[in-house]
């Protein structure tokens, strides 16, 4: 099972908030919120708060009840390029320069991992029963007939 969170128009550019976004990608929920919470970078403030909204989504979705941040794991974490505002600067003789104020969106996806284990034990059983037989049956012997 699987919950996004998707925060857009985030006022900084895509380029530093990828340098905090990339430090979470792949990890579990209680990690990449340890992380964030004391990576001293401004985006990681927003990424925090996209991230505990991915997981509130996720346990909402969760008909059990609540899932611990242990058991949920960052699957996806992307950055895309929102719009960017176009202002003036002034320069020397006259001249004006263009800044260019960037924003980005960002996304994150989390799953819960108890699920996959669940359904990963039984397919793991069957395949340690069957490599099983076949060394059983490789036990006979058969190579004194040839005498």
């Amino acid at each position: 099972m699987e919950a996004r969170a998707i925060n857009r128009y985030i006022g900084s550019s895509p380029r530093k908030m990828r340098l905090v976004i990339d430090l979470i990608r792949g990890k579990r929920a209680s990690e990449a919120l340890n992380i964030l919470h004391f990576s001293p970078k401004h985006a990681s403030r927003v990424a925090e708060r996209v991230l505990r909204s991915a997981i509130a989504n996720l346990q909402n979705k969760d008909e059990s009840g609540r899932l611990e941040t242990d058991h949920i794991l960052v699957k996806e974490a992307f950055v895309d390029p929102g719009m960017t505002m176009k202002r003036i600067s002034a320069a020397p003789m006259g001249r004006a320069f263009r800044i260019r104020k960037r924003s980005n969106h960002v996304t994150i996806v989390v799953e819960a991992l108890a699920a996959k284990a669940a359904k990963a034990k039984p397919a793991a059983a069957k395949s340690v029963a069957a490599k099983a037989k076949p060394a059983a049956e490789k036990k006979k012997p058969e190579a004194h007939e040839a005498k």
